[in-house]
């Protein structure tokens, strides 16, 4: 697919900025790559420019195209065995170089990549009319340009991989600059692996370095099919405007209310689990609590029980000052701006910011606020989680609506009222909707969902698969085939 022609090379430019901005903002920007570096061949898939990485793709996707499922399924089977069993290298790896989260998560996202969709998912389907017959098959698209993110560098790269390799394309990933090391690494190991064992190079690309030029010439190349990226709606409009097909994945803030039919010390493991995965930095993780008032005080009991630990108002406002900064006229109107120092840090780390001593063994910590807190208005990630009491269910639901903004990404009920698990669903009417069970189920963890780590929700794909990367494709035999 070309570029339309009255797209400008400067609107690109600053679609492309703008995505590589959101993705920075995470967490603060890297040392910029050496710009215009000179063609010099690659190796394994890495690729001193853009053009070559988009070229070798161009070539090797007409080779997987060509492929039958069962030899893609084997590429993929190859990218999930070695997640596996180099899991604690990569993520090491990955720890080190992006120093945010925790190692044991950063190493358990590489083994469940087993959960993630492969050929399986590519359904056919048929059926006649006394015309003829249509056949409705999935086609690729080509090659997929791919923004990654921080936070989940190379799960996020493997997971897209094995959905966009099963559907027969290849891809050019730009890493974010302060997790390419690992995610070039991670991608030499596929394509060495692949093309030793089904003699196809290049079935996934990236450039020595990352860059915003980098990123701007994936958004324009016209080798490059489809785009998928992450920063929310707005981004999403502005890389449509590219005039290629974009996927997107948005931001969110997940809330969790709890009412008086809930079983609580379940309620209380669930929020736990998911809130402290990769200390909170997995963007469905639960992000604020809305406790019916009557169950409030045993519910923050069981939160204690279950190992989370209890900070005081004190605590919460050193916390809140060291997590954020506000402007405004400070007379209720200020807005909250979250740093990066602390985001994906530690409880102890946390607790440090805070002023307190933490005993050994809580992964999670947790307080009271107000609605209009900035730990419950703004997606934090980080192991705090705010808990809000209110008057009824009702108004859970209603203030759960207010904080998660309108992303419609995750929202999260515990309750044994099956009526108003429906209700909170309808009101939400989020791509991910989890009742009576911990965030990660959503994902195939525990739960029987299924994996990935881009979830589109301002483009409406929702969790991705490698059906997201195809297009439907109708074939029809006109009056015959026909027995009856």
């Amino acid at each position: 697919m070309q570029i339309q022609d009255s797209i400008s090379p400067q609107l690109v430019a600053e679609i492309a900025r703008e995505v590589v901005a959101r993705l920075r903002d995470q967490l603060g920007s890297a040392p910029a790559a050496v710009a215009a570096p000179k063609p010099s061949g690659g190796q394994d898939g890495v690729f001193q420019i853009v053009d070559e990485a988009a070229e070798a793709a161009f070539e090797a996707q007409k080779k997987v195209a060509a492929m039958t499922l069962d030899e893609r399924k084997r590429m993929t089977d190859i990218i999930v065995r070695i997640c596996n069993d180099r899991r604690e290298e990569l993520g090491k790896m990955e720890m080190e170089e992006t120093k945010v989260g925790r190692l044991d998560h950063k190493i358990l996202k590489l083994t469940n990549m087993k959960y993630v969709k492969s050929v399986e998912d590519l359904k056919s389907s048929a059926h006649s009319t006394t015309d003829g017959l249509n056949i409705i098959e999935r086609a690729p698209w080509g090659v997929v340009g791919m923004m990654l993110p921080v936070t989940h560098s190379v799960p996020t790269m493997a997971s897209n991989a094995i959905n966009i390799l099963a559907a027969g394309n290849t891809a050019v990933f730009g890493p974010h600059p302060s997790g390419q090391k690992v995610a070039r690494y991670a991608l030499q190991l596929w394509n060495r692996e692949i093309e030793r064992e089904l003699g196809v190079a290049n079935v996934v690309t990236t450039t020595a370095a990352a860059s915003i030029e980098a990123a701007e010439q994936i958004f324009s190349h016209p080798l490059i099919a489809l785009l998928c990226c992450t920063g929310g709606a707005a981004v999403a409009k502005a890389a449509a405007k590219s005039g290629k097909r974009v996927i997107a994945g948005g931001p969110g803030n997940p809330p969790v209310v709890v009412d008086e039919t809930a079983d609580l010390d379940h309620a209380a493991k669930c929020i736990i689990a998911g809130a402290s995965f990769d200390n909170n930095l997995l963007c469905i993780g639960e992000k604020q609590v809305f406790v019916v008032a009557s169950v409030a005080d045993a519910f923050l009991a069981a939160m204690r029980r279950a190992g989370a630990y209890q900070l005081d108002p004190s605590a919460i406002e050193r916390l809140t000052e060291a997590a954020f900064t506000f402007d405004g006229d400070g007379g209720g109107c200020q807005r909250a701006h979250l740093k990066k120092d602390l985001v994906g840090k530690s409880v102890d780390v946390l607790a440090k910011a805070a002023g307190v001593q933490v005993p050994a063994g809580p992964e999670l910590l947790f307080g009271e606020t107000t609605e209009e807190h900035a730990f419950v208005q703004e997606e934090q990630m980080m192991p705090f989680i705010p808990i809000v009491r209110v008057k009824c269910v009702n108004e859970a639901i209603a203030a759960a609506v207010r904080s998660e903004h309108g992303y419609r990404h995750t929202a999260i009920i515990h309750t044994s009222n099956v009526e108003t698990a429906t209700k909170m669903a309808r009101a939400m009417n989020t791509t991910l909707f989890i009742h009576n069970a911990a965030s990660l189920a959503s994902l195939g963890v525990g739960g029987p969902g299924y994996f990935s780590h881009t979830i589109a929700t301002p483009t409406g794909e929702g969790i991705t698969t490698p059906t997201t990367f195809t297009r439907e494709r109708q074939m029809i035999v006109g009056n015959a085939l026909r027995i009856i």
